[in-house]
C-alpha cells in the first residue's frame, strides 16, 4: 500500500506525451495552448471612445471654455474625423475612434445640449477620460499567451480580436472508460432486483468532456478470458484506460491480473486513504496507462478528480491546483487512512469554508447532489478541529 502523497509522485511520474493539433477557436475552450499569441496590432487599436457623449480638445476646457458647438458625430465603424477647430466638438459614440485634434470625452449625462452647441455641466474633466488610449491594454507584437493557457472563453475572446480563427492546442489523450461487472446493465434497460444501471462510466465521461477532452465508454462483463481480449484490443485502440470496478479482492476481481497480462505494469495497488483504498495504477513500455479505479461510485468519482484529472492537465502542460478550505465544525476520523470527506463549501468573507456532509460511506452516490468537493484530511491525525484548513478538492466549476 502507498501514502496518497506517493502515489500522486508516480502517477505524476508516468505522464502522457501529448500531440500537437490545430483546432478551429470556437472548438478551443477547455483545451491547453501550445503556442504563443501575439498581438497583431496594438490593442485597443485606435484611441477608442468609451462612452457616449461629445469629444472635446482638453486645451479649451483648461482656458476656460464650457461650451462647444457641434462639429458633427463620430460613430463606432466610421473612419476618424477631425476637428476643424479646437472650439468646436464631435458627438461620439462607444467604440468610435477618437476625433483627431480631441483628446478628452465628457458623457452625456454630464452635457447639455440645445441648437447643436453642448454645455459641460460638471465642475471637473480630466484629459483623457472616456478614452481607451491605443495601445493600452498591449502593444503590437507583444505576447498575450503562452503555451500551458488553459482556453476559456475569456481567452478565445483574445484570440478572436488578433485574428486566430485556428489554434494549435495539446491534443487530448485517446480515453476509453471500462466499466466490469455482471451486475450491471445499460441504462436504457429496466433492471431486476438484483441488477443495476451503469453510472460510473457516464459520470466519468461527462467529468473528461468537461474538461474539454472526450472518452469512449465501454463495459465487459467478470469473465477472465473475454475481459482480457477486450482489454487487450482496448488497449491497442487507445492510451488511457480508466476502469471502474473488479480491482479489489473479490473473486471475480479480474482486473489487477488482466491488465499485468496485457502489458500494463503495475506500479501501485492499494492507497492508504478512504475512500478509494483499492486503487490500481500501472503503464506500459509504450507509454499507456491504467487507472483501475474502485467501483463504488464515491470512490470513483474522488479518485477521478484527485488523481486523473491532475494528470490529463499536467501531462498537458498545465497546472490543476487544489484549492483550500476551512473546516467548519469538528471531525474525527480514526483509521489510519488520509480521509476524503464530502464536503458542502461556500465563500464567506472571502475566505472558503467547508460543511462536513459525509453521507453514507462510498456507494452513496446520492450524497454527491449535496456537496461540492472534497476535503483531503492527513492519515497523521484522526482529530480536526473547526477553524483547520486542509485541501479542497471542488468537482463544482
Amino acid at each position: 500500500m502507498v501514502s496518497v502523497s506517493d502515489a500522486t509522485t508516480i502517477i505524476f511520474d508516468n505522464l502522457f506525451r501529448p500531440e500537437i493539433r490545430d483546432v478551429n477557436v470556437m472548438d478551443s475552450t477547455g483545451r491547453v495552448l501550445a503556442e504563443t499569441i501575439t498581438a497583431d496590432r496594438d490593442l485597443p487599436p485606435f484611441n477608442r471612445v468609451s462612452m457616449d457623449g461629445i469629444a472635446i480638445a482638453y486645451s479649451q476646457w483648461v482656458k476656460g471654455k464650457r461650451t462647444f458647438p457641434i462639429m458633427a458625430v463620430q460613430a463606432a465603424g466610421e473612419e476618424p474625423n477631425k476637428l476643424s477647430d479646437d472650439s468646436l466638438c464631435f458627438e461620439v459614440m462607444t467604440g468610435a475612434v477618437l476625433p483627431a485634434g480631441c483628446d478628452t470625452v465628457v458623457r452625456y449625462e454630464d452635457v447639455e445640449i440645445k441648437d447643436s452647441v453642448a454645455t459641460v455641466m460638471r465642475d471637473a474633466v480630466g484629459q483623457w477620460q472616456s478614452v481607451h488610449v491605443q495601445g493600452a491594454d498591449a502593444r503590437k507584437d507583444e505576447k498575450l499567451l503562452e503555451p500551458g493557457q488553459r482556453l476559456a472563453p475569456s481567452e478565445v475572446a483574445l484570440l478572436s480580436s488578433v485574428g486566430k480563427s485556428m489554434v494549435r492546442v495539446f491534443s487530448y489523450p485517446r480515453i476509453a472508460i471500462v466499466s466490469t461487472g455482471d451486475e450491471l446493465i445499460d441504462i436504457r434497460d429496466t433492471p431486476l432486483p438484483w441488477q443495476i444501471r451503469r453510472s460510473n462510466s457516464y459520470a466519468l465521461q461527462s467529468a473528461v468532456r468537461e474538461m474539454g477532452g472526450d472518452a469512449t465508454c465501454f463495459h465487459l462483463q467478470d469473465e477472465k478470458a473475454a475481459m482480457t481480449k477486450s482489454l487487450h484490443k482496448i488497449l491497442d485502440d487507445y492510451d488511457v484506460l480508466i476502469l471502474s470496478g473488479g480491482v479489489s479482492k473479490g473473486k471475480f476481481d479480474f482486473v489487477p491480473q488482466v491488465l499485468e497480462g496485457i502489458g500494463i505494469k503495475k506500479l501501485f495497488h492499494q492507497v492508504s486513504q478512504r475512500p478509494g483504498k483499492p486503487f490500481w495504477f500501472g503503464a506500459s513500455g509504450e507509454g499507456k496507462v491504467a487507472f483501475a479505479l474502485p467501483g463504488n461510485p464515491v470512490s470513483t468519482f474522488m479518485c477521478f478528480y484527485r488523481y486523473v484529472k491532475p494528470w490529463i492537465f499536467k501531462s498537458l502542460g498545465t497546472e490543476y491546483d487544489h484549492l483550500s478550505a476551512i473546516l467548519e465544525r469538528d471531525y474525527l476520523f480514526a483509521p489510519p487512512l488520509t480521509c476524503f470527506l464530502q464536503v458542502t463549501a461556500r465563500n464567506e468573507s472571502g475566505r472558503v469554508v467547508a460543511r462536513p456532509f459525509p453521507g453514507g460511506g462510498s456507494g452513496d452516490f446520492a450524497n454527491l447532489k449535496n456537496v461540492t468537493g472534497f476535503l483531503e484530511l492527513p492519515l497523521e491525525k484522526n482529530e480536526f478541529k473547526a477553524g483547520e484548513v486542509f485541501p479542497y478538492i471542488s468537482f463544482r466549476q
